[in-house]
């Protein structure tokens, strides 16, 4: 039986975002993929869903049980925050891992503006709300400016809605530090093994190429930095990102 390859995305995205690197690995003949969609982020969230880190990581958890055998995991954005919390809990639950957005763990992050903004009582509420009320147009421009394609971000901006806003508000202030810092603790103790942290040279939401070292080293996992690309870099280099994640499963 052949390893499931596990994809988790983040906010404010859908699993379209891995599209493009999914029609990558297929071509070299990578099959068994699975693309995982956290509550609230493109798939429904359960009746009295609080959105929760905890919920997200319990969700995960289940998810990846309910799979079961080997399984390579890959995490992005939240994805990424949510594979962390997962391994930090139960590091043996994958044959290996790899996560951008590792500086999340570190004791000296401090989240970004748009972050700290969602956290914010009331600048929280009209942050989303702006978001939800977006023309599609005005999205598209904004997020493929970032690195999505215009047919992803069109995707995406389709599955923005009041549940996904308030899912965003409910997981960035409970992440709320020192919150990370804490999952960080136990992330090193768990000291899950077989791990890529994913360094996009132009992702600056998560951390410095410092910290996210720093984060690797303390797992003793292995680092891949991607030049030339940022947030969205699967979006960006599918080609590249395929490299990578080919070279880091053969590898364990």
């Amino acid at each position: 039986m052949s390893t499931t390859k596990v994809f988790v995305h983040g906010n404010p995205e859908t699993s379209a975002v891995w599209s493009l690197l999914v029609q990558e690995l297929k071509s070299r003949g990578v099959d068994n993929i699975v693309l995982l969609t956290p509550p609230g982020f493109g798939a429904p969230t359960p009746a009295g869903w609080g959105g929760t880190m905890r919920e997200y990581r319990d969700w995960l958890i289940a998810e990846l049980d309910a799979i079961g055998g080997d399984i390579d995991l890959v995490g992005h954005d939240w994805g990424a925050g949510h594979v962390y919390g997962v391994l930090a809990e139960r590091p043996d639950i994958a044959r290996t891992w790899a996560a951008d957005c590792a500086g999340l763990l570190h004791a000296d992050y401090q989240w970004h503006d748009a972050a700290q903004g969602w956290q914010a009582p009331e600048l929280g509420e009209q942050m989303v709300a702006g978001m939800v009320a977006m023309p599609d147009d005005s999205f598209v421009d904004a997020f493929s400016g970032l690195g999505m394609t215009r047919e992803i971000a069109a995707e995406v901006k389709s599955h923005i809605d009041d549940e996904m806003a308030r899912c965003i508000l409910a997981l960035y202030r409970d992440a709320a530090q020192p919150a990370m810092v804490a999952v960080g603790k136990q992330f090193v103790s768990a000291q899950p093994k077989n791990g890529l942290v994913i360094i996009a040279e132009g992702d600056h939401f998560a951390g410095t190429l410092e910290t996210m070292t720093a984060v690797a080293n303390s797992v003793g996992a292995g680092v891949s930095v991607l030049p030339e690309v940022g947030h969205w870099w699967m979006c960006e280099r599918p080609d590249l990102g395929a490299d990578m994640l080919m070279a880091h499963w053969a590898s364990q």
